[in-house]
């Protein structure tokens, strides 16, 4: 009789060339110091929980599932290394936050796309939050590649940094008017670079609590930016 842990012996097993597929594909993003077998080991990480916690009766394969998980406990441990610059640190928050949207649909809609309008409505509304999570990173960093597409590259330098920093303002004026905790993660998760996990806790909630407090807030945020003429 197959009991749980063999279920999860059995799982981990099956997915050993995602790990390392993906802290391949990652690896190749990051400065050569970065030793690959730390980026397995923190992938090692994420596929043992993904095996513990996965529930087949939500209709996810354990594939899709443990993919974000794995791709999320290799940036969990990135962020955790200090010797990164802030661009590159700025980078693996960026990644890291996009990760967690993708989690996070993937796990409320499984399974076989849909007709087409459900469909575009979900790529608009991943398409948003994405957008949110570039746009509240980069602006904090002061300014990346992904923050300057919001303003015209022939505009003085003065100019540019002006409507970004009015960008930023609006950005946490709209945070300010959240509810209070999830106020409360974004501003840990984007401004003090912690993990889901880690701002969840400070407010007291579960890490699928905390995704999911996560995407409503982006989506409120993006819905807030557009209305105030901020296109996401």
């Amino acid at each position: 009789m197959s009991t749980k842990s063999d279920s999860v012996d059995r799982l981990v097993e099956e997915c050993q060339g995602l790990v390392r597929s993906l802290a391949v594909g990652i690896h190749r993003k990051l400065p050569p110091t970065v030793d690959l077998d730390d980026l397995i080991a923190y992938g090692q990480v994420g596929l043992v929980e993904a095996a513990r916690e996965f529930d087949p009766n939500r209709g996810n394969r354990f594939s899709t599932y443990a993919y974000y998980r794995i791709r999320g406990a290799i940036y969990d441990g990135l962020s955790k290394m200090t010797w990164f610059g802030r661009n590159e640190q700025n980078q693996i928050h960026c990644e890291q936050r996009s990760n967690e949207v993708l989690a996070e649909e993937a796990e409320a809609a499984p399974g076989a796309p849909g007709d087409l309008e459900t469909d575009l409505r979900w790529f608009g509304r991943v398409t948003r939050a994405l957008a949110v999570v570039y746009l509240a990173s980069n602006l904090e960093a002061g300014g990346g590649s992904e923050a300057e597409i919001l303003v015209d590259p022939a505009m003085p330098t003065a100019a540019s940094v002006a409507i970004r920093e009015e960008i930023y303002r609006k950005l946490h004026e709209l945070i300010d008017a959240l509810p209070s905790d999830a106020a409360a993660l974004i501003r840990a998760t984007y401004f003090e670079g912690l993990t889901l996990q880690e701002a969840g806790r400070r407010i007291g909630v579960s890490k699928s609590w905390a995704s999911r407090l996560h995407a409503k807030a982006l989506q409120r945020l993006a819905h807030s930016l557009k209305v105030q003429g901020v296109s996401v």
